[in-house]
């Protein structure tokens, strides 16, 4: 594959990658700037320095979290369509790429009859959150990736 092949290929993880160093930069800042005002003598200086070291530890954790969910995804997407199950993107677009949010939402009951249908079955309640992050709700779409994630795991 050629280098601008594979940066095709690789782009949401480049750009995950490079968020997530961004972010590391950012939390070891603030943990640097934390440390300096809990060395301060003034008890406010003090108390925000206390406060900035949640930062870090919450920052890293929600990190951390983030990454694990959506390396179980590609994992749980990679085993779907090496079964054959992923659904085929026939959705029509928008001259701007998006899908067309009507078709989305007609194609939606079915996913959502499926995992209705077979409700400990992780691959129907994957393809429900295909169909729900196509229809641009992305809150119920990460809920029904996290209890696909959890069935997979579970079995």
């Amino acid at each position: 594959m050629s280098p601008v092949g594979w940066l095709k290929a690789n782009r949401t993880k480049i750009w995950v990658g490079l968020v997530a160093a961004l972010l590391v930069f950012y939390l070891v800042v603030t943990f640097d700037r934390a440390r300096l005002l809990l060395s301060d003598p003034e008890p406010v200086a003090k108390s925000i320095g206390a406060a900035y070291l949640l930062l870090p530890v919450v920052g890293g954790w929600a990190l951390v979290r983030e990454l694990m969910f959506g390396a179980r995804l590609e994992r749980l997407g990679r085993q779907l369509g090496e079964e054959g199950g992923l659904p085929e993107d026939t959705l029509p677009r928008t001259p701007g790429g998006r899908i067309v949010r009507e078709a989305a939402d007609a194609e939606f009951g079915r996913y959502r009859a499926e995992a209705e249908a077979a409700p400990d079955d992780w691959r129907a309640w994957y393809r429900l959150g295909l169909a729900y992050d196509a229809a641009g709700d992305r809150k119920q779409a990460r809920g029904a990736m996290r209890r696909a994630i959890g069935l997979h795991r579970g079995q």
